[in-house]
Formats: C-alpha cells, sequence, structure tokens
C-alpha cells in the first residue's frame, strides 16, 4: 500500500483533479500534516498548491503561501500571485508583484504577461501596456500565442492607444515609468535591468492622440506568426467597437478562408453590425449560419439575434428566438424584456419580466434599468414602488442606472419629489443622472429650478452633453424663459461644440412661439442649418392657434403638408386655428378634407392607476362597470364647479352641435372621466394621477382647476407635453402651455 507521502505526490503531480476550493484546503492541510510528521513537503509542492489556490481566486490564502517561501520565491510563484491579484481585481497589487519579481532577478516567462496585461488593460493605463509590451518584445515573447492574444485584448479595451512606437521599431522612448524609483531602490541586477529596459520607459503619445486604437490590434495580429480563433475575434471585435463596419466583415471572411471558422464570439460580434444598418436579410443569414453549425442554442448568440431583430423592427422574431432557446438564463430574459421596452411594447416587457420571476430568474441590476421605462411610460407607479422596494433589499440602489431609471419612473409617475430625493441621495451622478433630474423638472413646469440645476451641474465639473441641453431648453420652452434659451442655444453650439438636432430647434422654436414672437420663431426654423421636420413646424403651429394667428398658421400648414401630405395633427390644428379666429366655414372645410382624404383624428384616451390595476377611458366611454358612479360624481362635481365660478368654453368643441350637446361631450373627456373615478375610488385627499395620449384641452384644463380646489385634491394629469399639478384651484404651468 502506497504511503501517505506518494498519495499526497500522484494527486500533486495531476491538480486538475481538484475541483473546489474546499478541496485545495484539504489537499494543503495533508502537506502540512505531513511536514509534522517530518516528511517536509518541497517548496514545489508548495508551489503547485500555490497555483490551485490561484484557479479558485483564493487571494489570502495565496498571499499567506507566497509569503512564507523563503527569499527570493520561484518564479512560478510569481507568476501564480500575479495571476490571483489580477483575477481578484487588486490589480495595483498585481503591478507591484511584478515589479519585485523583476528587482529579485527572476525572469518572467509567458505565463506571466497574460496576467499583466489584462491588468493593463482594466487599469486603463497606456504607458504601463506599451512599457509591458516592450518588456515582451524585448524577451522574445511577442510570438506566444497566448501572449500575443493578450496583448490585442489590451490595446482593444483601451479608449485611444497606438502601440506602433514599440512595433515598428522607431526611436526608442524616453523618461521614467511611475514607479522606477520604488524598483531602483530594491536594488535589482543589471541583466534584470538591461532585459526590461523598455519597462521603465515612459512613452510619449502627444502625438498620436488622433490614433485608432484598432490599428494597435491589427498591427499586433499581423507580427503573430501562430493564430487562433481568439486571436480573430480580438481583432474583429476592436473593428465593431470602432464602427468600422467593413473591416470587421471583411476579416470575418478573411478568417473563413483560412483552417479557423466563424465561432459564437464571431457571430455575438458582427450581428450588431446588421442591427446598426437594420439589414434583416443579412442577419438572417448569420442566424442560418447558427442554426446549420449549432450555435443558436447559446445564449449570447440568442440575445444578439434578440436585440437584431428588434432593432431591424421584427419584434416577434425576436420573440421566437427567445421561446426556441432550451437554455433561458439571466442574459437572454433580460435581452428580451429591454428590446420589448426600448421598441414600445410596454405591456409585454412588463409580462415577461413577471415571467422570469416565477421561472426563479432573480433580476439583476439590467433588470431594473431595463423595466423601469415601462413603468415610467404606463405610469404604474404601485408597480414601481414595489420595485424600488426589491431594489433597496437586493442591494441594486447604489447601481448608478438603476437609481437613475428609477428617479427617472417616479418623476415620470408625477412624484418630483421622491424623484428629487433620489437624484440627491446618489453617492455618485454622472451626465445621465443630471440630465434626467433636469428634464424631470423641465417636464413638471418648474423651469426654473431646471435651469439652476443646469448651472449646479456645470460648476461640479459635470460636461452637459446634447441631451442635457435639450432638458434645460425644453425647461425654458415650458417656463417662457425666452432669453435663457437663447443662451443656452449658443452656449451649446459655442463653448461645447455640440450641433444642434431637431429637436433642440423644436425646443427654442416652441418657446419663440408660445411668448408670442411667432415672426421670429418662422425665421428662426428657417434658418435652420438641417431640414426643418413636421414636429418643429407643428410647434409653431400650435402656437397660431394659441395667438390667433391665421394667416402665418396657413403658411405653416402649408409647409407641413409638403413634408407629409397625411399629417393629421397639422389639419387638427389648422381647423383650432380657425376655431379660434372666429372662422367656422374654413374650420368645416378642413374637416372635410380630412375625411375625404379618409383621415381621423387621433381617439383621446386616458387611464388612471388604482390598487395596482389600470382603467382606461376614452371620450365619451359608458363602458366601465363603475360607468353608473363615474357619471353621477361627474354631475356632483359639475354642479359644485358652476357654483364655484365654472363656465364652459364651448367654442373649444368642433362638432356643429348645439350649445347643450357641447356642454355634454365637454363634460365626458377621458381626463375628466378618469379623475371622477380616482376620486370615487380612493380615500379623501388622496392625490388623482391620470395620464392622457394628447394634450389636455383648453376647458378640460379649466375643470380640472376647478375641481381640485372644491373637491381639496391635487389632481396631475400628464399630457403628451407635460404634467399640469392641479392644487387649490391654480395649475403649476401658471396657465402658460
Amino acid at each position: 500500500m502506497k504511503s501517505s507521502s506518494q498519495t499526497l505526490k500522484i494527486l500533486l503531480s495531476n491538480p486538475s483533479h481538484i475541483k473546489t476550493s474546499s478541496q485545495a484546503k484539504q489537499l494543503h492541510a495533508q502537506t502540512i500534516k505531513l511536514r509534522g510528521d517530518g516528511d517536509s513537503p518541497s517548496p514545489q509542492f508548495t508551489t503547485i498548491i500555490l497555483s490551485i489556490y490561484t484557479n479558485f481566486n483564493l487571494l489570502q490564502d495565496c498571499l499567506s503561501l507566497f509569503n512564507a517561501f523563503p527569499s527570493p520565491p520561484p518564479a512560478k510563484a510569481w507568476k501564480s500571485i500575479i495571476k490571483c491579484c489580477a483575477s481578484t481585481g487588486n490589480f495595483v497589487d498585481s503591478v507591484d508583484f511584478f515589479k519585485k519579481m523583476i528587482a529579485s532577478g527572476k525572469s518572467p516567462d509567458r505565463n506571466v504577461f497574460p496576467s499583466l496585461l489584462k491588468t493593463c488593460a482594466y487599469l486603463g493605463d497606456l504607458r504601463l501596456g506599451e512599457s509591458v509590451h516592450g518588456c515582451v518584445v524585448r524577451l522574445g515573447l511577442d510570438s506566444d500565442l497566448f501572449t500575443g492574444n493578450a496583448l490585442m485584448n489590451m490595446y482593444a479595451k483601451m479608449e485611444s492607444l497606438d502601440a506602433r512606437n514599440v512595433l515598428d521599431g522607431g526611436s526608442e522612448p524616453n523618461g521614467f515609468f511611475s514607479f522606477n524609483s520604488d524598483m531602483m531602490k530594491t536594488g535589482s541586477t543589471q541583466g534584470s535591468e538591461e532585459m526590461c529596459e523598455g519597462f521603465r520607459k515612459e512613452v510619449d503619445i502627444s502625438d498620436k492622440k488622433g490614433a485608432l486604437l484598432v490599428d494597435s490590434v491589427r498591427k499586433v495580429f499581423e507580427l503573430m506568426p501562430i493564430r487562433d480563433v481568439v486571436s480573430w475575434n480580438t481583432v474583429i471585435g476592436g473593428y465593431v467597437q470602432n464602427r468600422m463596419y467593413e473591416e470587421a466583415l471583411l476579416t470575418v471572411r478573411e478568417m473563413g478562408k483560412t483552417n479557423f471558422k466563424p465561432d459564437s464570439y464571431t457571430l455575438s460580434s458582427i450581428l450588431p453590425i446588421f442591427a446598426q444598418y437594420v439589414d434583416v436579410v443579412k442577419g438572417k443569414e448569420i442566424h442560418g449560419y447558427a442554426v446549420r453549425h449549432g450555435f443558436d442554442k447559446d445564449v449570447f448568440i440568442g440575445s444578439s439575434l434578440i436585440d437584431m431583430y428588434a432593432n431591424c423592427a421584427r419584434l416577434e422574431d425576436s420573440y421566437t428566438v427567445f421561446t426556441s432557446s432550451p437554455r433561458k438564463d439571466s442574459v437572454s430574459w433580460n435581452a428580451m424584456i429591454a428590446v420589448c421596452v426600448q421598441n414600445g411594447s410596454f405591456d409585454n416587457g412588463l409580462r415577461l419580466f413577471r415571467e422570469m420571476l416565477t421561472a426563479g430568474i432573480k433580476p439583476v441590476a439590467v433588470s431594473f434599468s431595463s423595466i423601469m421605462p415601462a413603468c415610467a411610460h404606463l405610469t404604474t407607479l404601485c408597480l414601481g414602488k414595489q420595485l424600488h422596494g426589491y431594489i433597496i433589499r437586493r442591494g441594486f440602489f447604489d447601481n448608478i442606472y438603476v437609481a437613475s431609471s428609477l428617479m427617472d419612473m417616479y418623476a415620470k409617475c408625477g412624484n418630483i419629489s421622491v424623484a428629487r430625493w433620489i437624484f440627491y441621495t446618489m453617492e455618485f451622478r454622472d451626465t445621465i443622472s443630471w440630465t434626467a433630474m433636469i428634464m424631470a423638472y423641465a417636464l413638471h413646469g418648474r423651469a426654473h429650478d431646471a435651469v439652476l440645476l443646469f448651472n449646479e451641474m456645470v460648476a461640479d465639473g459635470i460636461n452637459p452633453n446634447s441631451g442635457s441641453f435639450l432638458a434645460v431648453l425644453t425647461a425654458c420652452s415650458h417656463g417662457g424663459l425666452v432669453d435663457e434659451a437663447r443662451k443656452y442655444f449658443k452656449i451649446m453650439m459655442r463653448d461645447y461644440s455640440i450641433s444642434p438636432c431637431v429637436e433642440h430647434y423644436a425646443a427654442v422654436s416652441d418657446v419663440l412661439g408660445r411668448t408670442g414672437k411667432l415672426d421670429e420663431a418662422y425665421k428662426f426654423i428657417c434658418n435652420m442649418h438641417i431640414e426643418p421636420t413636421s414636429t418643429v413646424w407643428s410647434m409653431l403651429l400650435s402656437a397660431c392657434r394659441v395667438h390667433k394667428n391665421v394667416e402665418l398658421a396657413e403658411k405653416v400648414a402649408e409647409r407641413i403638408l409638403i413634408i407629409d401630405p397625411h399629417h393629421v395633427s397639422a389639419y387638427v390644428l389648422l381647423s383650432n386655428v380657425y376655431v379660434a379666429a372666429g372662422r367656422w366655414k374654413d374650420s368645416a372645410k378642413t374637416r372635410v378634407s380630412m375625411r375625404k382624404k379618409g383621415m381621423k383624428k387621433k381617439t383621446g384616451c386616458s387611464w388612471i392607476e388604482v390598487k395596482n390595476k389600470i382603467h382606461v377611458f376614452i371620450s365619451g366611454d359608458e363602458n366601465h362597470p363603475d360607468y353608473p358612479k363615474i357619471n353621477e360624481a361627474l354631475h356632483e362635481i359639475m354642479e359644485r364647479m358652476e357654483l364655484e365660478g365654472y363656465i364652459p368654453d364651448t367654442n373649444t368643441v368642433l362638432h356643429d352641435v348645439d350649445d347643450e350637446q357641447k356642454r355634454y361631450l365637454l363634460s365626458v373627456h377621458s381626463e375628466r372621466l378618469a379623475i371622477a373615478f380616482g376620486v370615487i375610488s380612493t380615500h379623501v385627499g388622496t392625490t388623482v394621477r391620470v395620464t392622457k395620449n394628447l394634450r389636455v384641452c383648453v376647458d378640460c384644463h379649466t375643470a380640472s382647476k376647478y375641481m381640485s380646489k372644491i373637491l381639496s385634491r391635487e389632481i396631475i394629469v400628464r399630457d403628451i407635453v407635460r404634467f399640469h399639478h392641479f392644487k387649490d384651484g391654480k395649475c403649476s404651468c401658471g396657465d402658460f402651455w
């Protein structure tokens, strides 16, 4: 029977048999036990155990073993501790151990550099990476397959770098690297100094700021004598990351001519190209290739296919890919939920989220940042609050993307105070979170707060982006801040070199139009550096209705109909302009023209969430189970409103009926039905939150102010443009809307 020592030697000679960290520690205990029996294990055994601990990322155990070695530790021990530090995210320690290894006179081999290059990539340190690259070249390890792949991966993960100074044999870099003084103090040998001369030299990249990282990746690739699939995939991935799609596809074809064929990683890299260009035909070809080679079962391929079909407006195909997947993990579930929400299928997104929970898949951070926009759009505040609680319990609140989406949800569900609280409790705020809060203020009519917050963001050193300027310009639009709008529009172009897009122009033209500067707004739109869209012109047409400028309205409507002859809103707005000016015959002609062309005004629809259920209403809707109670409540509210002085504005009714019928049509608008239902379904004093798919009409805006006063309730109505907070007979918009 073999002795314990012999058994241990056999086991250590094949450490792949160790499958768990517990087994590794048991093996270590056996070596200690033998040493206690006088049969001391050799340093070779300890080095093997250190390597096994490294495979399980047991950093503290690795450090204990490493520090127990007599000085200097063997080369393999250095390799293990450098790798373990890199694998556990202790990148600075990984570099520090490499410095000590060099100082001790040990020469790094091919097993050391992949871990060290990984460290350079995660630290994002170009100079360190290029110095390590120089060391690789001087040691003659640049021909090693794994080192070459690690080099390409490092350069691919850097944002803006170029390895040509190392690869092209140019002039030697000069200057000391940041930690050289520490290395020199340890007293490294002359041979080691010569060997890693490049490691101690700094790289001057001031003349290469515009270089693309993919040049470096490709250069390493071309100099590699041996390549594998990983090598090809790294080059392809580098091209895709830099939007060099044609080069990426050419490299895939080049790869196909070799002995290597595209694998699942290759396909998941190039599928986003066809999603970007909305090329469903090419995407289907890749899908077919994946099916023929069995890659369609891969969850990452499945997720890429889901994204590709969704970007090509083929949501049904995305769902087919998802449902046909034999193994649905968190990646595939979250991909499908995200594409549903991003494509406006909010109900399906919520349904899939519930199904994911039922399937036992625990939500991750991206789950919440994906599903929150659905809650925001549908104004399902109760569900949003439940998700908020889950986020806190699961510890996701510290995630900036989750916190930002949660803040946005509360803002779009009408609870601006909670949104503000979340914003100011966030430990770290980026441009996205600042912009979301500025836009929240803008949509809730708090223009001055939005402007102050924008200025605070700039003062804090956060550079505003295009979205940030859109948010502050929207605030100016809703608040009538003409001078501020002009100022920020100029600052955006002059100080930040941001070219205005259609939305920026629309916001500025809107505030000019709302404040009665119609001619200036018209000239502003005509002088746009891009072609005005129907949306921009519609902003001005709406302002013409408010200010009863028929002549300009006709000119603007003509512009809109040239762009889109079937633009329903242009006809509706022009008809409203005629009504506001008392030109009923012209309004009727416009309506007749609409009917002849088969065009219909979008039906007004409002909804309210009560007891975790969404109740939807359309104008004159009598199908709700509680309609008798709703109708009774409306009659009672109307009587009390009239006693307070409310007079229906029947001029806003475009139907050719008598005044009594017009009064009735106004009283059963969808938002009024929703408000009445909210009143009879909630406790006294509860805030009523209603969402409408169109703008609130003038009379309903007036009626809502009266309702808030006589019912002593805050009524929050979110229409297609903004929020209206009705309280004590007043609206947050100040009647500027």
